[in-house]
């Protein structure tokens, strides 16, 4: 089974977060142990976009930005994928400069060293240079850089629907078994 990390930051798009743990929660049968770990600022832009608290309600076990314990702060812990969604242009740059000055960073850091699975799900945009040269250091350092570009082929109705064509691929990154739309099926 599996142990999945998962960080929420707090660039706009606490709808990919939500959908994210939603559908996670949804696919039980696929892992055994779920990690989640939240910014204060994505509790704010969960709060402001989702106009709830409702992440609180997840039978999730949450743990702080600044818990250094924490079993995916370590390679022992054996987590196998970290996805950090969304994740900010901060995040992004603080884990391409080997910054481990969070939990976000230092599991990342972490989930790298030991050439396991971390999945970057950008959402800032446009990007300057920084940007680029930092999404290039992430991916050269075994990481998924996967911006949260909807697509259009299923003819979403919903905000929910746009939202899960990003984490429906998300998740076909991370190896789970889904059911969604497929192009040409």
């Amino acid at each position: 089974m599996r142990k999945i990390a998962v960080a929420i930051t707090g660039a706009s798009g606490s709808i990919y977060a939500k959908q994210l743990l939603e559908k996670l929660i949804a696919h039980k049968n696929q892992w055994n142990e779920l990690a989640v770990v939240m910014t204060e600022n994505a509790k704010e832009v969960w709060k402001t976009e989702l106009e709830n608290e409702s992440y609180k309600n997840y039978p999730i076990t949450f743990f702080s930005q600044h818990d250094f314990s924490a079993p995916f702060a370590s390679g022992s812990g054996q987590y196998d994928t970290m996805i950090i969604i969304p994740c900010s242009m901060g995040t992004l740059g603080r884990i391409a400069g080997g910054i481990s000055d969070s939990l976000i960073t230092r599991s990342a850091d972490v989930i790298l060293k030991e050439r396991r699975k971390l999945i970057c799900v950008i959402r800032d945009m446009p990007y300057n240079l920084i940007h680029i040269k930092n999404m290039e250091t992430v991916t050269l350092s075994g990481g998924i850089i996967c911006p949260a570009t909807p697509s259009f082929y299923s003819n979403p109705k919903t905000i929910e629907e746009v939202a899960n064509t990003v984490v429906d691929r998300v998740l076909d990154l991370a190896g789970f078994d889904v059911k969604t739309f497929r192009w040409g099926v």
